[in-house]
């Protein structure tokens, strides 16, 4: 006894549904790929190209009321900008909070600054530096 093929016949019937489905998928997610990578990459030209300040907190110093902050600025010649810093206490509550003010044409600028707080804090966190 022989058994029946239950297959088509190749290239009798045109493509089957699944395999317009599976071309319609590939098509769909290659846009959103590309739709992705060109997202991610004008962020990323956004935020390091037009980025023309940045900071970075060296060390800190607790106090009762206030900490004292060593901020060591980067930034273009003739940019002006600030600096927004916080503290913390000890149960994650912010205690202080400050923008700090940087002109002129040093591209490099080393300071210590005074965030006054509400409370001893226990942290000195660097939130962003922004141009003008």
């Amino acid at each position: 006894m022989s058994t029946a093929s239950t297959r088509r016949p190749a290239g009798r019937y045109g493509r089957s549904s699944d395999e317009r489905a599976d071309r319609t998928l590939r098509t769909v997610g290659a846009v959103l790929a590309v739709a992705l990578l060109a997202l991610v990459g004008w962020f990323g030209y956004h935020y390091v190209g037009k980025n023309r300040i940045s900071a970075e907190v060296i060390s800190f110093e607790l106090g009762e009321r206030s900490v004292r902050v060593h901020l060591e600025v980067r930034k273009d010649a003739g940019a002006d900008g600030y600096c927004t810093l916080r503290s913390q206490a000890e149960n994650g509550a912010e205690v202080g909070r400050a923008d700090f003010r940087f002109e002129g044409d040093a591209t490099r600028i080393d300071k210590v600054v005074t965030l006054r707080t509400t409370s001893p804090g226990t942290t000195a966190q660097l939130l962003g530096c922004h141009a003008d």
